[in-house]
């Protein structure tokens, strides 16, 4: 007897009981290749595992989309409109409040065109599952991987320093078309943020502000973004897109924070001038760079003298404001600024 693959069912189930309430039995059996009697079976585990809600009568039964819901698509890259498969595949199926519909919607579109635009791949997979308490979304694509990317068109070869100027955003290999906004602010939105590609990984998690944190890379060919996001979130996309602005209340990207233990990453700390340099790429495109020293016990005179006098001076219109300093950081950081 055939056996019912309840993962594989859970991947179209969703779509499936909204075009087929009052024939779920038959699309289930038709899909698995199993009698209608398993068939029946495995609707009512669905049931218990809460993927369905059955009403209308025992003769005539009518499904319902349950509390946990997902839609798993593949679609080929060449061509791809981000918008389709949104309002087409994706928003109908799925229950959210307005503030995540619109959080998901962005970190959808902003992802599913990174890849159409970026990947050089072929294909790209997209996931969205609604759980009790989160909405979670995952886009794979076959390409290339975003950090032999930044590799070939940047010259950074170390995915740490790779992931600090992603982490800066405003990156781009394109900027006639792009601005470099996408995964910086879809980061900042979502509460849990992982990027995997090239064999490497970083995570963020929104209740630790800044700090990307070094991840277990999943063993595939090009870049895998995973997003989540609390049901309950009352964050909007308004909102994330005004705090980086310089008043906090325009929608200019005028500000930026760089989480510094990023720099850690192989080092025993930060003593040179060269990386205080890497801290101050590209900087000048801001009007204020918050710089996060959490993690960071100490520094060397010739980093901070270099981030804090040279490059201050060099760009006068930039206000570069340390974070989460420790004593002896903050003593020698105040002691340069003090001089200079």
């Amino acid at each position: 007897m055939a056996r019912v693959d309840l993962a594989a069912v859970t991947q179209w189930i969703t779509v499936a009981v909204q075009q087929f309430p009052g024939d779920l039995a038959t699309q289930v059996a038709e899909r698995q290749g199993v009698t209608r009697a398993t068939a029946q079976k495995t609707l009512k585990r669905l049931i218990e595992l809460q993927w369905l809600v059955r009403k209308g009568t025992p003769r005539k039964p009518i499904y319902e989309p349950g509390l946990l819901r997902q839609v798993v698509r593949r679609y080929p890259l060449e061509g791809l409109d981000e918008d389709v498969p949104w309002a087409r595949d994706f928003a109908p199926h799925f229950a959210l409040s307005d503030e995540v519909f619109r959080l998901a919607q962005h970190a959808f579109t902003e992802l599913l065109n990174n890849a159409v635009d970026h990947s050089e791949g072929t294909s790209v997979t997209v996931s969205m599952r609604q759980t009790g308490s989160h909405l979670q979304l995952l886009v794979s694509d076959d390409g290339r991987g975003v950090f032999n990317k930044i590799n070939e068109v940047f010259k950074i070869d170390d995915p740490a320093m790779a992931m600090l100027e992603l982490s800066k955003g405003k990156l781009t290999s394109q900027p006639e078309r792009h601005t470099g906004r996408g995964l910086f602010f879809t980061a900042k939105m979502a509460d849990v943020f992982d990027l995997h590609a090239n064999e490497t990984a970083y995570q963020h998690r929104e209740w630790e502000e800044g700090l990307w944190q070094r991840g277990r890379p999943v063993c595939r060919s090009g870049t895998s973004v995973f997003v989540a996001f609390g049901l309950e979130s009352r964050r909007s996309v308004d909102e994330v897109l005004r705090r980086f602005s310089v008043d906090g209340k325009g929608y200019d990207f005028e500000r930026t924070l760089v989480p510094l233990k990023l720099l850690l990453e192989g080092h025993s700390g930060l003593e040179s001038r060269s990386q205080a340099k890497r801290v101050g790429a590209r900087l000048q495109q801001f009007k204020r760079a918050d710089l996060d020293f959490d993690g960071v016990n100490d520094v060397g005179h010739a980093f901070a003298d270099e981030l804090f006098r040279v490059f201050a001076r060099q760009h006068p219109q930039l206000r570069l404001v340390p974070l989460n300093m420790g004593p002896r950081v903050a003593a020698l950081v105040q002691t340069i600024i003090e001089a200079s």
